[in-house]
């Protein structure tokens, strides 16, 4: 174990689908780990309470032994069964309302559960090459955490997710927290991204001291980028664009390590949310 502060206690790792969730990176991650930790449910918000219903919509899935049921939304917070791990999860749809007491029901738990620290996991569309590695930063509000992980303080300003309502209150009661986002491309945004993924995956594994089994991401994210490769390769104007993108990325030394670079790429893409034009196809814009 780690002998940096903000690691020595449990951590609550957390993700949602929808706005924070670009690509399905975020949640894709915790995924990832839950199938590899020994954890239970520990918690479970009220469904009916917090989301709109036509528009996070139940969905209908067979089950192992063949019958249909229903999955509705929600959100649940997971706890290691035995006393040999220190990592808990909280995975869900982002509300659709009251967001403050949907915090309330989370940070309850949290200090239920004694958490020392949580890590709130996003991913955003941005102005990136899939060609290329993805950007992910770590940020964080706690001056303690970023000296002793060496992470940045956001300077973003702006709308906000539900991540960062979560933030806000658990920072408020004095839990730290970390912040961890990766770019998405945006010309791929109907598509899963394992890229993204496994790009969050290698930086929880980088800050928190966990090994995490890449499992077949590797492979599905060589297939991923291959894929796209193929749809520009019979698009000459979105192979232009991501060209361009490239170039754009090429002319920055080390554009992993430039947090205020990749905060402007934050920026832009929720502005692009606000002005609802997250669906567009860029390389067709005039």
């Amino acid at each position: 174990m780690t002998d940096k502060g903000f690691l020595r206690g449990r951590l609550l790792l957390v993700a949602f689908e929808g706005w924070n969730d670009a690509g399905e990176a975020a949640t894709g991650a915790l995924r990832v780990l839950k199938d590899q930790l020994d954890l239970v449910e520990i918690a479970d918000v009220d469904t009916e309470e917090y989301f709109d219903f036509q528009f996070n919509r139940p969905t209908v899935t067979v089950d192992e032994e063949g019958r249909r049921v229903l999955v509705w939304p929600g959100a649940t917070v997971f706890g290691p069964n035995d006393d040999g791990s220190h990592v808990y999860l909280a995975i869900g749809s982002e509300p659709s309302r009251n967001w403050q007491r949907f915090t309330a029901e989370i940070m309850a738990t949290a200090l239920a559960e004694d958490i020392a620290g949580i890590v709130l996991l996003g991913a955003m569309l941005a102005d990136v090459p899939h060609t290329r590695p993805i950007s992910v930063f770590a940020t964080s509000e706690n001056p303690l955490v970023r000296t002793e992980l060496d992470i940045e303080r956001s300077s973003y300003e702006g709308p906000v997710g539900i991540l960062s309502v979560i933030a806000d209150a658990a920072e408020g009661m004095g839990i730290p927290t970390i912040s961890i986002w990766a770019s998405v491309p945006h010309y791929v945004h109907n598509a899963p991204s394992p890229k993204a993924t496994l790009a969050l995956i290698d930086k929880v594994e980088e800050l928190i001291d966990i090994t995490i089994d890449r499992g077949e991401l590797v492979d599905e994210s060589a297939a991923w980028e291959t894929g796209i490769d193929a749809l520009a390769g019979d698009d000459e104007d979105m192979a232009a664009y991501i060209q361009q993108l490239e170039q754009a990325r090429d002319t920055v030394d080390s554009p992993e390590a430039s947090g205020e670079a990749i905060a402007q790429e934050f920026e832009r893409y929720l502005r692009r949310r606000g002005d609802g034009r997250a669906g567009d196809e860029p390389w067709r814009r005039e």
